[in-house]
């Protein structure tokens, strides 16, 4: 059976009161929020008091939210592999693209072993031309020698460094290794790329989408993104997505609201602010909604993309408007889980998040009970 894992960050969270329930258990009352997504209940489950050990920084926390790697504000701060990356080593190798990198804006979710991001997509066309369209011959020809070409730069890079490591003093060799582990995943990647280069690409399922230009307009370009999400699954071009929703300052096309999205997240309890905050965030609701919809209504040989699908939405915030990391709003849908509940852990001493990032790495077929600083798997989320 095929599994497949997406996950979402969107960068300035949400209003805590609007989206955790007030009680724990499988007969909670759903908040404002999950009102929005209550037709899943029984494909989804809500989890409150986590997040990652160490990791401060407010705003910074967004590239740690797939890696927990601590203090990603300091200046001397490294990131590490994320968690879709774990997976993507071992099952990406099936697919086209071992996993795919989205992103509203610049920053992405996704880190190689050298803790070096993997570059993220942000225009829907580019991502349905790579997934579906067909270039000239001549484009293919010019594609397959620019790999060629990739591949003998990285063999002169390797033997230039290995020659020069001997003569490196501890500290030095530690940073070449880490450049060198950099270059590896490279020619792995241009491997990979150059086995499915003659290979044909699955047939449009309909015209390229057209991107939104406008900045602003965060809701849109998202919903744009997670059609994406949808077709890339369904062609089973990937079962590896991120999708990152960084900070965004400008005003959204949303009825009601006049101000900038991260100024009213910092909203100091005004009440105007959070009105119009809460209007975003609705919108943000209602488009994984209908995500949620296009993933269960794909038929997956005698299931449905949701069924095999481990879908996780959160945010590196658990209070945007004092930049508190802890207690982060998570939700995770399908994937053959026993959903339908409220997984409610301590709110002042919180669970490592990197627990529910293990569980995820077995639900994914990985024989591992560790991710990062996790202290095992997440209590109470079993597998169907």
């Amino acid at each position: 059976m095929k599994r497949r894992f997406v996950a979402i960050n969107l960068g300035l969270g949400f209003l805590a009161g609007n989206f955790t329930p007030a009680t724990a258990g499988r007969d909670y009352v759903p908040s404002k929020y999950l009102q929005l997504i209550d037709e899943f209940r029984s494909q989804f489950t809500v989890i409150s008091g986590t997040s990652h050990p160490s990791v401060d920084g407010g705003h910074h926390a967004e590239r740690t939210f797939l890696t927990a790697a601590p203090h990603p504000g300091s200046p001397s701060f490294k990131n590490s592999v994320s968690v879709d990356q774990v997976a993507a080593e071992s099952i990406g190798l099936q697919t086209r693209f071992a996993s795919l990198a989205l992103t509203t804006g610049s920053l992405g979710l996704a880190w190689s072993r050298s803790g070096v991001e993997i570059p993220a997509l942000s225009r829907p066309s580019v991502v349905f031309a790579r997934m579906f369209l067909e270039g000239a011959a001549q484009e293919k020809a010019a594609t397959r020698k620019w790999l060629e070409q990739g591949r003998s730069i990285l063999d002169l890079t390797l033997d230039s460094a290995n020659s020069a490591r001997q003569q490196l003093g501890a500290r030095d060799r530690e940073k070449l290794d880490q450049y060198l582990t950099a270059v590896r995943e490279a020619e792995i990647r241009l491997h990979k790329a150059e086995q499915w280069e003659n290979k044909p690409k699955p047939k449009p399922p309909g015209p390229p989408p057209t991107d939104i230009e406008n900045l602003a307009d965060i809701v849109g370009r998202t919903r744009l993104l997670y059609d994406m999400v949808h077709l890339a699954l369904a062609s089973d071009s990937t079962r590896i997505v991120t999708l990152s929703q960084p900070l965004s300052s400008p005003v959204p096309p949303v009825e009601g609201v006049t101000e900038g999205y991260h100024n009213l997240s910092h909203h100091g309890q005004d009440p105007g602010k959070i009105a119009q905050l809460t209007l975003i965030e609705i919108e943000q609701m209602k488009a994984f909604c209908d995500l949620l919809a296009k993933l269960q209504a794909a038929d997956d040989g005698g299931g449905t993309l949701l069924d095999r699908t481990t879908v996780l939405l959160g945010s590196n915030l658990g209070n945007a408007s004092s930049h508190s990391n802890e207690n982060l709003p998570i939700v995770l849908a399908g994937g053959g889980f026993k959903h339908g509940q409220h997984l409610s852990f301590n709110s002042a001493k919180n669970t490592p998040l990197p627990n529910l990032f293990a569980t995820i790495l077995q639900r994914l077929g990985l024989e591992t009970d560790r991710f990062a600083s996790s202290t095992g798997t997440l209590t109470g989320l079993e597998m169907t």
